[in-house]
């Protein structure tokens, strides 16, 4: 099968996306597919040997007409190509397949009122979403994408989305289908493991009775960040606990956050991450209270490490979770008392081992070629409509 990805960048090193476009792309080749990227930039050693890459160039002009302009060079680019199917991953119109990983923005401007405290707030805050000019363009491309007389097959990776699609749009079954997120666990070897924790940890002053947690992320505020550290201020002194935060370069504000709450000592921020296993190896177990969470790789990838997870209802990878086995959900990260709570459960030592194992369970259950296997049934059908249309 011809197939052509269409995404803006492609550089697997800074995770999400990015790194599952490599991982299918790399698996879809090892199957003697023919595979395309139209992207403006890439990172080539990421990217397997034999993938065909299109140049298309960089979007200028503001943040909230960029995407049209992406889009729009995309249709050029594939109108008179023959791939037998065409696949876009975020604010695109036009392929045969579309897969927002990202959710809906439909669905993420109205979870991100959430992020704010008190009604007050949330009221303010949703004045400013309607006066804002790109919040108007990404709903207007949006309705393009997948209100139209010729809808794609949309591949969504939670019920949650699924949701989303069905009250923002009334685009139902016939047009959906929902397909677990996977990531390719090879990513993260078995073998060295403990000799990678005992390294990194070493390196980063981890005492051996510290219990770890770990929180990954781009944006701090929509994942969690200072709901959790206002949790941490719960947690009890007479467990030696550290959390590492990795992602974001822009930190200071949390930092003068954690400092204000007393729990400075408690908290390393490590910025930006290209070896970000060694923090899933350093950890015990992961905490990601987010807002708004299609369906969180980073929780996917914990699990495969063996790490219990702690994430909130708005995180479509929640659904993997039987908890309290393998983790805890929360309802509310604002709830900063049951987050504690759900932190000081992994703080005990027996049942944190108790959950790893089940951990590892459940990352067993869903895996990438069980993923891929699913997918590439989508990509046969969606080359079926293509033909008969």
């Amino acid at each position: 099968m011809n197939v052509a990805f269409c995404y803006e960048s492609v550089l697997p090193a800074r995770g999400g996306c990015e790194t599952y476009i490599a991982d299918l792309a790399r698996r879809l080749v090892a199957d003697g597919h023919e595979v395309h990227l139209y992207a403006c930039r890439w990172d080539e050693t990421a990217l397997p040997v034999g993938m065909h890459l299109h140049r298309l160039a960089l979007p200028s002009g503001p943040r909230f007409l960029r995407p049209w302009r992406f889009a729009a060079a995309c249709e050029r680019a594939l109108h008179n190509a023959e791939h037998h199917v065409t696949i876009g991953f975020d604010k695109t119109w036009g392929q045969d397949v579309l897969y927002p990983q990202g959710g809906l923005h439909a669905a993420s401007a109205e979870h991100n009122i959430r992020k704010h405290r008190g009604r007050m707030a949330r009221t303010l805050a949703r004045l400013v979403k309607k006066l804002d000019v790109a919040h108007w363009s990404y709903s207007r491309l949006e309705r393009r994408q997948y209100v139209s007389s010729h809808p794609p097959l949309i591949v969504v990776n939670s019920h949650m989305v699924a949701r989303h699609f069905q009250e923002h749009y009334s685009i139902g079954t016939a047009d959906l289908r929902v397909i677990r997120s996977a990531i390719d666990p090879s990513r993260f070897a078995d073998h060295d493991r403990p000799r990678r924790r005992l390294e990194w940890r070493q390196q980063w002053g981890i005492m051996p009775d510290e219990t770890v947690g770990l929180f990954i992320a781009m944006n701090y505020r929509l994942k969690g960040l200072e709901p959790l550290l206002r949790a941490i201020r719960l947690l009890p002194l007479r467990h030696p606990f550290r959390l590492l935060v990795t992602g974001n370069p822009r930190t200071t504000c949390y930092e003068r956050l954690a400092g204000r709450l007393g729990i400075g000592q408690r908290v390393h921020f490590l910025g930006p991450r290209r070896d970000i296993e060694n923090c899933y190896y350093a950890a015990d177990f992961l905490v990601h209270p987010t807002f708004y969470d299609p369906c969180s790789l980073v929780v996917l990838e914990a699990l495969a490490c063996g790490l219990p997870v702690i994430t909130s209802q708005y995180n479509g990878a929640s659904e993997l979770l039987t908890p309290p086995h393998d983790g805890f959900v929360t309802e509310d990260p604002h709830n900063h008392e049951h987050l504690a709570w759900c932190m000081c459960q992994l703080l005990d030592s027996t049942r944190r081992a108790s959950c790893a194992q089940a951990a590892r369970r459940t990352a067993s259950q869903w895996t990438f070629e069980m993923h891929y296997r699913q997918l590439s049934q989508v990509f046969v059908e969606a080359a079926a409509r293509k033909r008969a249309a």
